[in-house]
């Protein structure tokens, strides 16, 4: 798959070669079915018919418990229960009733072979589902829930504290006013109001109640509805409501789902898509990467409650993953833990995204995967495309460090701060458009304005074309600038993980008074032991490979741990907070 550049009256403008049919469906019906069109028998009651679209069969199983295999939930049995979990939302808290999209249902939890139920289930119900992580405080879930105007709070058993602190904190009442939900995740799947701190009320799933999904063909409606509320990791910023469509998911599962449907029927006809559950379900990877992609594929999601390494090394062995998709920071655990032999022999299609992955650690990485043919492919994305927006097609590898081509059915153009178009080979802010792209932010016009110009999307990243392949240099927010000079932190970043004793790395922009006044500096955070190397050993290291304007002049500061997202994106803003309490530096 090639990238085609096209120099049009509006700008150099970026697509892929091909293109892919999207169905007029909705979310459920491309996974699911539909009922006949035709019937004599009540819609609620209509047997669903199989999905044309998605590889699965009736007794396919799609969502597996890691701890325990004998949880199972078939393809059958999922439709049963996101039927009854839909009608219980419905009659007992009117989700849905006065119309699609207004409803707004938050949910804070582990990972489980449960959840996808749920999150089915409010689609169904034709409320939206909006993830918290569930390393939140009860502050910050507080705070979530009152800005999306929840109606009800749904948690497992680990965040349970902290969703009904929450929810007394945003007024909702003693326990959460009967409005917080606890859901099972063991054999059989319930959903209990929250009375207190043991107390809960009957089960409302009842398996006799079902309520079908509204079939949605038409286009507008499609376009515009809003199905799913993920909010931005908020790395640099407060985090903000990205709101999805049932087209931006359906777009999402269908263009990197049919590329791979194609790679098997021509390369692979026995290729078996296993995958493991390790990431947060609030991150975009969680929701499209277990709850959809997989599905669409035919193939099973093995949930983990929380990302362990060493349990994550024994579930890929033990049910021979052959795809997964993960972050920055664990494939740099799969290269420096000695941990890893050959847990990955059936791995055969390593993807990374969320954060740049460096071209020496894409290489150490991939030396510990599968077999000679696994090599780590990048993609690039963010919340606000659904995922990813570049993918690397089956046939094609690619070591030089790029994101891989843009996605087909994209349009991309690279931007300087003025909104002309860069020529390839320079830098540019990265703008999108196409069916993956959000409808904006949720009750946010300044956000709205801020993002979307002319009907592209400003993604905030920049990024260089070479030879049909896009390289991410770094966030617009993030780079560091030097006498005028641009400096990313990602390419320090990558090169501080390639010493031998530096266990993770992170790299950002401080003020420093000098004989010329205040310039912008680079500073190294690292994890590292101060018995093996020191911070002048690494500003040393990093002199005899990068440029001049490029140098730690901000020293290098050793840490215990650098903060990240749940999703694995380095936390800056927290960086600045501590730069700020260190001597001699201001921002």
């Amino acid at each position: 798959m090639t990238t085609i550049v096209d120099r049009t009256p509006n700008g150099i403008i970026y697509r892929a070669a091909k293109t892919y049919p999207i169905p007029d469906l909705d979310i459920l019906t491309l996974l699911f079915g539909t009922p006949p069109k035709v019937s004599t028998i009540p819609r609620d009651l209509a047997p669903p018919m199989y999905s044309e679209h998605s590889l699965v069969k009736e007794e396919t199983p799609i969502h597996i418990s890691a701890a325990n295999p004998n949880h199972v939930l078939t393809v059958a049995r999922a439709r049963s229960l996101t039927r009854s979990t839909a009608a219980a939302l419905r009659n007992h808290f009117s989700i849905g009733a006065s119309g699609p999209g207004r409803d707004i249902c938050s949910v804070i939890s582990t990972g489980h072979y449960l959840l996808p139920v749920l999150a089915y289930g409010i689609i169904g119900a034709e409320g939206v589902l909006s993830a918290a992580s569930a390393a939140s405080t009860a502050s910050e879930l507080s705070k979530q829930i009152i800005g999306a105007k929840s109606k009800v709070l749904v948690t497992c058993e680990t965040t349970r504290d902290i969703a009904v602190r929450a929810a007394e904190d945003a007024g909702w009442g003693k326990n959460g006013g009967g409005r917080v939900l606890l859901m099972s995740e063991g054999a059989e799947w319930e959903l209990r109001i929250v009375q207190g701190d043991e107390s809960l009320g009957e089960n409302l799933i009842d398996k006799s109640q079902k309520l079908a999904w509204q079939k949605i063909t038409d286009p507008d409606e499609l376009e515009n509805s809003l199905v799913v509320l993920i909010y931005s990791s908020g790395t640099t910023g407060l985090p903000k409501g990205v709101k999805l469509s049932h087209r931006n998911l359906v777009a999402e599962a269908v263009i990197p789902g049919d590329m791979f449907k194609s790679w098997i029927s021509s390369s692979r006809p026995d290729f078996s898509y296993r995958t493991i559950a390790h990431l947060p379900i609030a991150h975009i990877a969680g929701i499209q990467g277990y709850l959809i992609n997989p599905f669409y594929m035919g193939g099973p999601v093995y949930w983990m409650p929380r990302f362990d390494f060493t349990q994550f090394l024994e579930y890929n062995a033990k049910y021979r993953i052959t795809f997964f998709f993960t972050v920055p920071p664990i494939y740099l655990l799969i290269a420096k833990s000695p941990l890893v032999t050959d847990q990955f022999k059936s791995l055969e299609i390593a993807i990374s995204g969320a954060a740049p992955l460096g071209k020496d650690l894409q290489h150490a990485a991939s030396q510990k995967l599968g077999g000679p043919n696994c090599f780590i492919s990048q993609t690039w994305g963010l919340s606000e495309t659904t995922g990813s927006a570049t993918i690397m097609p089956m046939q094609m590898t690619d070591d030089t460090g790029s994101v891989s081509p843009l996605i087909p059915n994209m349009l991309a153009r690279l931007v300087d701060d003025a909104g002309a178009d860069v020529e390839p080979g320079k830098p540019g802010e990265v703008l999108v458009k196409g069916p993956v792209v959000c409808k904006g932010y949720y009750q946010n016009g300044a956000a709205n304005k801020e993002a979307f110009v002319d009907g592209w999307f400003c993604t905030g990243d920049i990024a260089e074309f070479r030879d049909g392949l896009f390289y991410i240099v770094d966030r617009k927010k993030e780079l560091i600038k030097y006498k005028g000079l641009q400096v990313a932190p990602a390419e320090l970043e990558a090169l501080l993980l390639s010493h031998p004793n530096v266990m993770d790395a992170a790299v950002i922009g401080v003020d420093v008074e000098g004989e010329e006044g205040t310039s912008e500096v680079p500073r190294a955070y690292i994890v590292a032991d101060q018995k093996k190397t020191s911070g002048q050993q690494i500003i040393e290291y990093v002199k005899g490979i990068v440029a001049n304007h490029k140098q730690l002049r901000g020293g290098v500061v050793f840490l215990d741990t650098v903060p990240k997202s749940p999703s694995g994106k380095i936390l800056r803003k927290d960086l600045r907070a501590l730069a700020k309490r260190e001597k001699g530096a201001k921002l």
